[in-house]
């Protein structure tokens, strides 16, 4: 059915979206750091973004698939499509790479990244918003 695949495709781009928040979100908060970018320490931002890395870091410990690769996958088998075995990241990389990925390589790889992030956290900690005040978001 149609509409199987097209939630399907609109799995994956969401799923695309996370992975991109995660990897440019580490970046964007060390080039800001350095650049002097203060709203790189918004609280609501920063947390976010550790609990997204922490929940991906998650999944492969714990010898499961990321929901998103999960859904996608039985959406695509719902809709009479391909499925693929293995990670969403693993599937991509092999397909733009033609290159065969262990998995616990992605598993390293998440844990080290999300290692990154966590550092980061501590060396560039974000502004926690002020008791008393509703209004503040961190960024100030």
């Amino acid at each position: 059915m149609l509409i199987y695949r097209i939630l399907a495709d609109a799995t994956v781009v969401i799923h695309a979206l996370m992975a991109a928040f995660v990897v440019l979100g580490l970046l964007v908060v060390l080039v800001g750091r350095v650049a002097g970018w203060r709203w790189i320490r918004n609280f609501w931002f920063r947390s976010i973004h550790l609990g997204l890395i922490a929940t991906i870091v998650v999944f492969p410990l714990i010898g499961g698939l990321c929901p998103l690769t999960d859904l996608e996958n039985w959406l695509r088998k719902q809709g009479g499509g391909e499925t693929y075995p293995g990670s969403f990241i693993a599937h991509w990389v092999h397909e733009l790479l033609f290159v065969q990925v262990s998995s616990w390589v992605i598993t390293v790889s998440y844990c080290a990244f999300g290692a990154a992030v966590l550092l980061a956290f501590f060396l560039v900690p974000p502004k926690w918003p002020q008791k008393g005040n509703p209004d503040s978001d961190g960024a100030s």
